[in-house]
Order: C-alpha cells, then structure tokens, then sequence
C-alpha cells in the first residue's frame, strides 16, 4: 500500500484507519475524505475507511476543495460532489481546485473560471494561470501573450500583463520579474521592493527568501536584509523555522539566521504543528524543532 501527498510540499495529515481494504494508494484526509486507488480506479473513503465514493473508472481525481473534487474521465474534466454525484460536466482539458468560489478550467489552449454551478464566470481566454485565487487574496495570477499580470474575481484586469513571470499575492505582496530580475508589488501594482533579486519566493511570517549573486538569504518588507546571502537554496519561514540548504545538506535556520538543527539531511521540508518531514539516506520521517527524530 502507497500513501501519498499531494504537493510539493510534504506535510503532516491525518489518514484514514485501513483494515480490511488492499489499496494501492490512500491519500490524507482533505474535508473528511481521502483519496484511494486500487488498480486504474478511483474512489473516496472516510476516516474510519468505510467507502463514501466507490471506486471509478477516472484517470485522475483531485482532493475535495469546497465540497467538489475534480476528476478525469475520458480525458475530459469534470467535478463531483461528496456523494460521487456529477455536478459539472466532464468538458474541461484541465482543471484545478475550487478557492474562494472558483476554480480554473482549460478548454482548447486556453484558461478561464467558473463557479460551483458550472457557470462560467471569467471567459476562458487566457494562455495559463499561475496561482488561483486564495481566501484572504483576491487576486489570481494569469498569463496572456507571453505576459503575467493580475485579475480580480470579475476577471478584469486589475495589474497590467506587463511582467516576464509573476508568483500569486501572500501577505499582501506579490514576487514579478522583468528582465531577469524579481521584485515585489503590492495589490494594485505599486512597487514595494525593488526589482534586484535574481530569485525569490512569496512572503511568509514577514520574511521571504531571495537570491543575489547566487546565494540566498531573507528580506523583510521594507527590503532589509535579515538573514544575509549565504545559503545555496532556501525554502521559505513555517512555524519560526525555515530550511536551507549550503552545499548538499539541508537544515534549518531560526529568524536570526543561527543554525537551530544541523545541516546533515538531504532534504528538509517545512514545519507543520511542531514537526516538519526530512529526508536521510534515502529514508523519511519526520523531527521535532529540536531536531530529534520523533515516531
């Protein structure tokens, strides 16, 4: 049996109790259901395992966001309700979550939103969306003609698509390149930091991680340096604690830049709840904030 995570990211979550079922997969429990897949079908489970969603015949299926969950059959996109029960039809290329009341759909090279009816709510007409929209930001990243820019929920154009990339709005600020430098914009495009950082990611807990001169160090928003360049790869501050990297070993850094827990792993995910996910020797599990490896 495989359990996996779907993200980026690896996080700590809560799975189902399996007992008397062989799946080959059981995701986390994402708004009490989880993900199983056995064979090429998909279905969902509670937390106490009992099938909620029998097994399918979908490519694919995505966790539920908002009471739908978007799945693949036939190579078309549809979403689904929490009793299996089709809501939107299955017409979509691609499809993402639903957040803050829309999701983006792709239909013949070209991407736009809809709402939990199915109705189209931003004409599909745009070459990609880079971030969606998210509960406290109201603002999603899309791409046009080789440009990013930002639209609200109306689909009008709120910051021109004049930037070379964009990431989505945290913490009121949002990371834009041009020219092969990255800067930092607010909610209606004003430039708050500076376009001079070769890399850099999205705020969080009042710092982001941005990279000069090939070293990565961190920024607050009035653009001091915090933590100076020094770090090979740096992710971004969760819980207090951020992972960096400086050659091929991963550990982690307190807000004052001080090493709290030895650079010794291969990889160091952030921490959630006092615990974050690393890898070591080809094995992973997850430590405390002291660094001790915890059951």
């Amino acid at each position: 049996m495989l359990f996996i995570i779907p993200s980026a990211w690896a996080y700590r979550c809560e799975r189902p109790k399996i007992t008397d079922h062989d799946y080959d997969i059981v995701d986390c429990l994402f708004e009490d259901l989880a993900r199983v897949k056995q064979g090429d079908r998909w279905g969902f489970i509670d937390k106490a395992s009992a099938i909620v969603i029998p097994l399918q015949d979908y490519t694919h299926v995505s966790i539920f966001s908002e009471d739908l969950a978007s799945v693949q059959k036939d190579g078309k996109y549809g979403f689904i309700d929490k009793t299996g029960k089709k809501v939107i039809d299955f017409q979509y290329d691609d499809a993402w979550d639903f957040n803050n009341g829309l999701a983006a759909v792709k239909k013949d090279d070209k991407w736009g939103f809809i709402d939990q009816t199915g109705e189209v709510i931003i004409p599909l007409q745009f070459d990609s969306v880079a971030e969606n929209f998210k509960e406290d930001e109201n603002l999603a990243t899309v791409k046009q003609n080789g440009k990013y820019g930002f639209i609200d929920k109306t689909g009008k154009v709120i910051i021109p698509l004049e930037y070379d990339d964009a990431l989505g709005f945290w913490e009121g600020l949002a990371a834009v390149k041009q020219d092969g430098k990255w800067g930092f914009i607010d909610d209606i495009g004003k430039m708050i930091i500076p376009m001079k950082y070769d890399g850099a990611w999205s705020f969080n807990e009042g710092l982001v991680g941005v990279k000069q001169n090939d070293k990565w160090g961190f920024i607050d928003k009035s653009n001091k340096v915090v933590v100076g360049f020094q770090f090979d790869e740096a992710t971004g501050f969760n819980e207090g604690l951020a992972s960096i990297r400086m050659g091929d070993r991963w550990g982690f850094i307190d807000k004052t830049g001080a090493t709290v827990i030895p650079l010794e792993y291969d990889y160091a995910w952030y921490f959630e709840d006092g615990l974050a996910q690393v890898l070591k020797d080809g094995e992973v599990f997850y430590i405390d904030k002291q660094g001790q490896r915890v059951k």
